[in-house]
Order: structure tokens, then C-alpha cells, then sequence
């Protein structure tokens, strides 16, 4: 009886103790939900919310009366932490921040009390506040202008945003003299600013000494510019951003676009690359870039490349050779100032340099080089000193960013920095020392490269001697090709050289020969590729014909006889009347006819079938090594056929990767050569898309007759990709011509194919049904979202289009699982 009384109080516990539970997470649920959709306009005195209780709103608690602008707790890199923001919802550009530097968690609370005081609250700190405290402040609103304000009795503004701004101006916000607009830090920590100092708009680095590198005075693209006068504020208004003096008389226009809309929202936006970017809001989340920044010269800034590095033509960053050769671009700066550091020396850097504040820094009234030098080893502060020997100026400065080539008919300045003379002294006996071991491995190189050449030479005369002796033996050996089933044709070499009459017609020069046109007794025509300086043995060979010859695709150049006798080596192809894709697709293209977007597709989906069948149908795998134009030769019909395998490498069906010597033709060559890794299928991969942007645009992947902006084709493709202008990517003497979904198709493809992660790059059986329209082609992700993400693929589904084929990650862990899956 005990028993069972005892057992019923447990019973009767634990149905206490769900009851509690399921009381609690219904507690939770209520409290969740009670934050209910967001506020439109205005909140009042009381009102406190968490990112945990706005989470079914994206963030968002506040909204403008017409829901333009929202206010909420925006994710940062790390998903568990938060900024409260002013974001304009349709571009998702957040345009006003309240904690940029201090983050908050999921708990943390933006609180609008009763004493009329907004903060947002840190652990048992703050993060944020407005200091409006006992100001009596009636409701918080946020305008459709973007301006979140604190309104008092009457609605007289007591704090707004548009007088706090961070990065970001919108049209109707003024900004005044005593404001100032702060980038994000670039990744050496460097914030840059604008601001109206001494009746002139200004943009500063934030060194330890303020350098200033823009200013509106010395613009030559502002309207009005006879007009005399001091800035004391500026103003966007529609396509145009005005500064008035301080009657409000204006004095200068800025035009932000001269083509837009006259209704475009336009928003000044400060990056932290320290340019001031113009951004038209209205145009959703794709946006829309105006042509012009401040400053035009994206090298005029303080860091467009490291510290001590050059910046020329458009961000290309290279270290002085002086430097480069004594520290790899990393002195150590000794200072004066540190009575531990150890006495210093100027380093001379070099001549011909520019540096992006000289135009608005005061020089030293210094007569020559050696007195400003003398000037700079006084002054403990001074890092680098310039001097220019016509105008005689000699600048100081405590801190360096970039420098910069001198214009074009400028002797530009010379430059010294100062070092520790220890580290100095320490360098230049290693410098000896490296000079002196150089002299010696020199003499040894040279001496046994001579001893090389002689005793090749010798060989080469045995090797030649030995194949005029012994003719029967070579045709002995080359027989061994004749037991092969399956192999193609075997000719004679003096029956080649009758079909070619005797090599005089050359057609394409080739991978490791040239190319003639033959043709048999019977009138069939043929192309006779005769290796020349193959560096080939005869096994090699041997291997080549064996495997390629029993090769039959539509989309493959047939292989219908080879010539194996004595020194003579040579391939017997068909014949493709139309030649190669390079002469129907460049501007200055022997054909006539241009070639419509049908063609164009058709000769694309034809390479991938080729490639596709060589990677994944073939007993061993088989790597081209060298797609380009030149190896895609044309039927009559265009159909594209892939040609020239004399550098093709052959992988067992179970190796993914394998290392070879660097192969193939400069621009068309994947990264993974560059950098010395091993190569795989997805080599090739590369070297397509590179070959479909091509086709796509009509134009060569790398010119010098094109312009600055586009003179390499695959980033300028990126960046329009980007800007949504898929139309300028795009053949112009095509134009899309009502072919937008294919030609679009076309590009997301290319784009895919030429990721520098070769794991990134889609499998080439993949490439096909995307161009075949079996799967559709997912968005490719950019330079500028990889720098941020990392985007990897778990599994391109070779067979179908029935699981998801992309994953973005977000984690180094993930990556490194995703990368060990695709070498497996």
C-alpha cells in the first residue's frame, strides 16, 4: 500500500513538472510574438525591445510612414551580434548606425525611457546613447527622408541622426561645418574623413597628423567655378550635390550624374577605401553607381596598396626595388622620439614618386636635397621626407600610406625614409653575403650548363649517326604501334610528303609543330600536323597515338592516320574546311561573316561536349592542357570540334589531382599553374570559360587597344555582373538581338568556369545541361562577395538536377571539408 501511494505522489511530480515546462515555453511564445509587427512612424516613452524579440521582422521595429526606411538591429559578420541601424529597405543600404564599434548581443536592449533618454544598452553598459535625458522628449519618428529624430513638446526636435551622420549623406540632409563623415577602417585599421575645414570640403586620412588628400577648391569638375567663397554647408538635390556659404548663397555644384533621372535618389557614401562613392537608392538592391568618385584617381587616396608600396594605373601595387630588395617592403622606421630606439639613417627610396597629400601640405623653406635631409634627422617625428628639385619643397611627414608614380612630364619627387642604422648596417651585410654566394653558385651554374650543352651535343651527334646506321632497327621498333587494335591509319612518311606536296601548304601552326593541308589520290582532304621539337620519346609517342586514336566523338577532331618512321613523327587529322573559332570571332578576323548568338551557342555547347566526354567517358581521364580559340576548329556546318592534343596529360579514373610542368598559353592558363599546384579536369574548366567569354564578347580575353577600365575582359565581366550591365558584356556588334536569356545563360556559365578555387569551377558535364537548359545556372559569386564569404560547392550532381548543387559556408571548417571532398 506505501508502495503504491509513494508511486502515484511521483507520478503526480512529473506531471507537475511538464506542466511547468510547457507553461514556460508558452510564456516565451507570448513574449516573442508580443513584439508583433513593426511600429510605423513613431514610438513613444517605454518602449524597449531586444534583436531576439525582432527577429520575425528582419530586424526591424521601426518603420517610415511609407515603410521606405526601417530601424532594427542589423546582423554583423558575426551572426551573433548586432548593430542598430537606419537601413533604406529596397537597396538594403544601411545608411545611418548608432554602435558601429561597439556590437551588441541577442539579449541586449534598445530602450526609449521615460525621462526621454534612447540608448542601447551593453551587458550592464552602454553601447549607444542620444543624451536626451530630462528634455521631456514625446515620441521618436522616423522619417521617410531617412532622419531618425527625438521630438519634444510641440515636435521640436531635440536630437536627429541627420546631425550624427556616420558614412552616409542622404538628399535633405544637411551637412555643416562641425560635422564630419567617417569611413569603415580599411584593413591596415586607417579611417578616412570628410569635412568642412576652413571654408573648403575636405577628405583626410586619420594618421597621427591628419592628411588631407582632396579638397573641393581644387576639384576642376565642380559648376560655377569662378564663384568666391567659403563652404559652410552642403546639401544633395536630385542629381546634383550643392555647397552653399553661410547666407545659404550657393557657391559650387557638384554633378553626382549627368544621365540620370532627375528624381534619383542619390546617397553620398564615404568607403573605407577613403573614395566617396555615389549610390542611387532607388534602383533596389542591384544599385546603381555613379560614374563619378571623389577623388577621380583611385590611386589618389592615402591606401590603395599597403604602406611604402606604389600605386600605379588602377590599383596595381608594386614595392620600390630599393626597398624591396633590402626589407621585402617592410623597413623598420626607427623615430627619434623613443629614447630606446637606436640612431637612424635616411634610406633613399627612389625618384620619379608622388604622394597623394604633397598638393596640400605645406613644404619647408629648404634650398636642397642635404638641408632637408638634415631638416628630417632634427626632426624626431619626421618618417619621410620628399623633395622635389625644381620647386625646391621639401615635405615632412610622421607616417606614410601610399606612394604613388609621378605624372607623366613630371620629374617627381625624391624620397628617403628613416630607419634604424642598426637594422640598416644588418641588411647590408646580408646584402654582401647574398652577393657573394650569387657570384658563386653563378660560376658553377654557368659551368655546368657549358659541361650540359657539350655533352648533348655529343649525344645528339651519336643519336644522329646511330638512325643513319640503323633505319631497319628504327622501323623495327616503330612497328610496335602496327599490333594495337582499333589504331588509326598508319602512312608513310614519303607518302605524307606526296599528299602535302612536300609540306608547302601550311594551314595553323600547332602545340609542338605546324600544320599542312594534304590531300590523298583519292580527293579526301586532310591536315598533317609534323612535330617539331616534340622533346618525345618514342614510348610517348606511342602512348599519344594509342589512346587518342581510338578516340571517336562528334565533338573531338578525329585522329585518321599517324607516321612513325625513323626521326619523323606526325599526326593525320581530318580536315575542317571553316578553320579555327579565333578567325571568325576577334575584330580583325580573316572571315567575312559575323557569327550570330545560335552559332555562337552551338559552337559553345560543342567544345563542352568535347571536354566533357575527354574528362569523364574516356577509359583514362584525359586533360586538354590548352583550350583556346585556336584549338576549336569549325565544320562546314560550324559545328566545334576540339583539336591539338599534343599537350593533352592522361590521369587514372582514381587520381583527382596530379603535378606537371606549366602548359598552355598565357591568358588562357588556369591559376593553379601559376601558383605551382597540382591540375586536374578542372583545368580545362577554367581555360573554357575563358574561351566561351570570348565568344560571348567577340573580343580577345587581354588587350592593350581597349581602355583602362576593360582592357582584361574577365574582370571587367565580373564588375559588370556585378552592376547588373550583362548587356556590355556582350558582342557589340550583336548587341543581346532578342537573345537575353541565352546570352545571359552564357555569362552566369563563363563566370562559374573562371572562379579562381578550381573546387568553385562546375564539372564539364555540369556545363553542359546548364547550356542545355536541363539545370538552371545559379548565381556566380564575385570577387567583391568572396573577399566577405566563402562560397564552396558540397557536390556538383553530374547525373541530375535533383539535390542543390551550391552551399554557401561561412566557416574555415567547412571549407576545409568541402576542399577534402572534392579531392577525394
Amino acid at each position: 500500500m506505501d508502495w503504491s501511494r509513494q508511486n502515484c505522489s511521483a507520478m503526480e511530480i512529473m506531471r507537475l513538472f511538464h506542466f511547468g515546462v510547457c507553461c514556460l515555453c508558452l510564456l516565451l511564445m507570448l513574449k516573442t510574438c508580443a513584439a508583433g509587427p513593426p511600429h510605423q512612424g513613431l514610438i513613444y516613452p517605454g518602449f524597449e525591445i531586444s534583436q531576439m524579440e525582432s527577429v520575425g521582422n528582419r530586424g526591424f521595429f521601426l518603420l517610415s510612414k511609407n515603410s521606405t526606411f526601417g530601424f532594427g538591429f542589423y546582423t554583423g559578420l558575426d551572426v551573433n551580434l548586432f548593430v542598430l541601424v537606419v537601413e533604406h529597405i529596397t537597396s538594403a543600404k544601411v545608411v545611418w548606425s548608432a554602435n558601429r564599434g561597439h556590437l551588441v548581443g541577442r539579449s541586449d536592449k534598445f530602450v526609449f525611457d521615460e525621462t526621454g533618454n534612447a540608448y542601447l544598452q551593453r551587458g550592464n553598459g552602454l553601447a549607444w546613447s542620444s543624451y536626451t535625458g530630462g528634455q521631456r522628449a514625446t515620441s521618436m519618428e522616423l522619417r521617410e527622408s531617412g532622419n531618425l529624430v527625438l521630438l519634444g513638446d510641440n515636435e521640436k526636435v531635440l536630437w536627429q541622426s541627420f546631425s550624427h551622420p556616420t558614412d552616409t549623406l542622404l538628399p535633405s540632409q544637411e551637412f555643416g561645418e562641425g560635422m564630419k563623415l567617417q569611413s569603415f577602417p580599411n584593413k591596415n585599421k586607417l579611417l578616412n574623413f570628410l569635412a568642412i575645414k576652413s571654408g573648403d570640403l575636405v577628405l583626410y586620412g586619420g594618421y597621427r597628423t591628419p592628411q588631407v588628400y582632396w579638397s573641393l577648391r581644387n576639384d576642376s569638375r565642380k559648376t560655377n567655378d569662378s564663384v568666391g567663397g567659403s563652404v559652410y554647408s552642403a546639401l544633395v538635390v536630385s542629381n546634383s550635390w550643392n555647397f552653399y556659404d553661410e547666407r545659404k548663397v550657393l557657391l559650387w555644384q557638384f554633378i553626382i550624374d549627368k544621365n540620370s533621372d532627375q528624381n534619383a535618389t542619390w546617397a553620398v557614401v564615404l568607403g573605407s577605401n577613403g573614395a566617396i562613392g555615389f549610390y542611387d537608392l532607388q534602383n533596389g538592391r542591384e544599385g546603381t553607381t555613379a560614374a563619378n568618385r571623389i577623388p577621380q584617381d583611385s590611386c589618389r587616396v592615402p591606401e590603395p596598396c599597403d604602406p611604402y608600396y606604389v600605386c600605379y594605373f588602377d590599383n596595381w601595387c608594386q614595392c620600390p626595388p630599393l626597398l624591396n630588395s633590402q626589407f621585402g617592403c617592410r623597413p623598420p622606421v626607427a623615430s627619434a622620439c623613443n629614447s630606446s630606439t637606436a640612431s637612424s639613417e635616411l634610406l633613399y627610396v627612389g625618384e620619379r614618386l608622388d604622394y597623394f597629400a604633397l598638393k596640400f601640405a605645406t613644404p619647408l623653406s629648404e634650398s636642397n636635397l642635404n638641408s632637408c635631409i638634415e631638416a628630417c634627422r632634427r626632426n624626431c617625428s619626421c618618417v619621410v621626407l620628399f623633395f622635389h628639385e625644381g620647386t625646391r619643397g621639401c615635405f615632412l611627414f610622421d607616417q606614410l600610406g601610399s606612394f604613388t608614380r609621378s605624372q607623366e612630364g613630371s620629374s617627381g619627387y625624391s624620397s628617403y625614409i628613416k630607419v634604424s642604422s642598426g637594422a640598416l648596417s644588418f641588411r647590408s651585410r646580408k646584402t654582401e653575403r647574398k652577393q657573394v654566394w650569387l657570384t658563386v653558385m653563378i660560376v658553377a651554374t654557368t659551368t655546368v650548363v657549358i659541361a650540359g650543352l657539350v655533352y648533348l651535343g655529343f649525344w645528339f651527334h651519336r643519336r644522329k649517326t646511330k638512325l643513319v646506321e640503323f633505319p631497319e632497327e628504327n622501323l623495327e621498333n616503330d612497328s610496335f604501334l602496327d599490333g594495337l587494335s582499333g589504331m588509326p591509319v598508319r602512312y608513310s612518311f614519303s607518302d605524307l610528303c606526296t599528299a602535302t606536296k612536300n609540306f608547302t601548304m601550311k594551314i595553323g601552326q600547332g602545340g609542338f609543330g605546324s600544320v599542312y593541308l594534304g590531300t590523298l589520290q583519292d580527293g579526301t582532304q586532310l591536315a598533317v600536323k609534323k612535330l617539331e621539337g616534340v622533346g618525345q620519346g618514342t614510348k610517348e609517342f606511342r602512348a599519344e597515338v594509342s589512346i587518342i586514336g581510338r578516340i571517336h566523338h562528334v565533338h573531338l577532331v578525329k585522329l585518321k592516320g599517324f607516321c612513325a618512321e625513323g626521326s619523323h613523327r606526325l599526326l593525320v587529322y581530318e580536315y575542317m574546311r571553316k578553320g579555327s573559332l579565333d578567325k571568325w570571332l576577334f575584330k580583325n578576323n580573316e572571315a567575312s561573316v559575323l557569327l550570330d548568338w545560335n552559332t555562337r551557342y552551338n559552337i559553345a555547347l560543342g567544345t563542352a561536349k568535347g571536354l566533357a566526354y575527354l574528362h569523364e567517358e574516356c577509359e583514362s581521364k584525359i586533360v586538354h592542357c590548352d583550350i583556346k580559340p585556336q584549338n576549336v576548329l569549325l565544320d562546314d556546318n560550324f559545328a566545334a570540334k576540339v583539336s591539338d592534343f599534343g599537350l593533352a596529360k592522361l590521369m587514372s579514373r582514381d587520381d583527382s589531382l596530379v603535378y606537371t610542368t606549366v602548359r598552355g598559353t598565357r591568358g588562357y592558363l588556369a591559376p593553379e599553374w601559376i601558383t605551382n599546384h597540382p591540375i586536374s579536369e578542372k583545368t580545362d574548366v577554367y581555360s573554357y570559360g575563358i574561351v566561351l567569354l570570348e565568344i560571348i564578347g567577340g573580343r580577345r580575353n587581354y588587350s592593350t587597344e581597349e581602355d583602362s577600365e576593360n582592357f582584361h575582359f574577365p574582370s571587367y565581366s565580373f564588375k559588370k555582373f556585378e552592376e547588373g550591365k550583362l548587356e556590355e558584356i556582350a558582342d557589340p556588334k550583336l548587341g543581346m538581338d532578342g537573345n537575353e536569356q541565352t546570352v545571359v545563360s552564357l555569362i552566369k556559365v563563363a563566370l562559374w568556369c573562371i572562379q579562381d578555387d578550381k573546387y568553385m569551377r562546375p564539372p564539364m558535364s555540369k556545363v553542359v545541361q546548364m547550356l542545355e537548359g536541363i539545370c538552371a545556372v545559379p548565381e556566380p559569386p564575385t570577387p567583391s562577395q568572396s573577399a566577405g564569404r566563402t562560397y564552396s560547392f558540397l557536390r556538383w550532381n553530374v547525373k541530375d538536377c535533383s539535390t542543390s548543387d551550391l552551399t554557401d559556408l561561412n566557416t574555415d571548417t567547412s571549407l576545409s571539408n568541402v576542399e577534402e571532398q572534392g579531392s577525394r
